[in-house]
């Protein structure tokens, strides 16, 4: 079958190109945690912080993506490493036309970040682990999922029934048990910074 494919990238317009076009230069920001860590909190406050600078950004957020793209995957170990892959691709395709993309995903094992590092090339990507524990994200509970799970109603729960790894490779931590969102902002924006120099 991939005999049968021939991408085109070689005759269309250069990604340098776009990016000339739009001032700025393509990369993938992928957050990940716990359900409840902040993820998408942090992510919302950044893309609102760098649209207002005059950038480009994609937001792919994973109950978003759920609704559409990755409509009808669950939540097995299976699925969520296909969930993860679709979702790299089309930051790669993004990242690639010169939009800022900052994912929102849980991608709660090593071998699913792994995935995702063989799929966008290193000097468009980069790491950052929304940190917060089990019980604290347990209280906040902002989706009513913990609870849900504490009542046995959903499966493969990550942290409990699904593991979640810490990572040890992050490019960026922020830990939203002892920071407020106006200083996770401000570390996540410094960190954007420092690749875009």
């Amino acid at each position: 079958m991939s005999d049968n494919i021939h991408p085109e990238y070689d005759r269309q317009v250069s990604s340098e190109a776009k990016q000339e076009l739009l001032g700025q230069r393509g990369l993938v920001l992928w957050m990940y945690g716990l359900s409840g860590s902040g993820k998408s909190t942090v992510a919302n406050a950044l893309e609102k912080k760098l649209h207002a600078e005059g950038r480009y950004v994609v937001m792919l957020d994973g109950d978003n993506l759920r609704s559409g793209l990755n409509a009808g995957l669950g939540f097995t170990d299976q699925d969520r490493q296909e969930n993860i892959r679709r979702t790299a691709e089309l930051a790669k395709l993004l990242s690639r036309n010169g939009a800022i993309v900052i994912v929102s995903l849980i991608t709660p094992q090593e071998i699913f970040r792994a995935q995702v590092r063989g799929i966008i090339p290193k000097h468009n990507y980069s790491e950052v682990y929304i940190k917060a524990s089990f019980d604290t994200c347990t209280q906040r509970d902002v989706k009513g999922l913990y609870a849900k799970q504490a009542a046995g109603e959903i499966k493969n729960f990550t942290g409990k029934q699904s593991t979640f790894e810490e990572p040890q490779n992050a490019d960026l931590t922020i830990d939203t048990e002892s920071l407020t969102i106006e200083q996770s902002l401000e570390k996540i924006y410094e960190h954007y910074q420092s690749l875009v120099k």
